[in-house]
């Protein structure tokens, strides 16, 4: 009875993972590959400006999951 009380609090602990801090590092990596893109000054490549955007969104939502749900939830 006494492990059985106790496994929800090592469930709780389990809740970071190192993947994390990479989904982390990657948003960061495509930020500033996205501010890069649009302050191109000769000529902007709209469809990687596009492909960066829509990228850094789902890479947000995702950051945004991951750490209002998962870690603080």
């Amino acid at each position: 009875m006494f492990l059985a009380q106790q496994a929800p609090a090592a469930a709780d602990a389990s809740k970071f993972a190192t993947f994390d801090i990479f989904m982390l590092l990657f948003t960061a990596l495509i930020f500033i590959g996205f501010v890069r893109l649009v302050l191109a000054r000769p000529r902007k490549n709209f469809f990687a400006i596009g492909f960066t955007g829509v990228s850094l969104l789902v890479f947000l939502l995702i950051d945004y999951i991951m750490i209002f749900e998962v870690w603080l939830g």
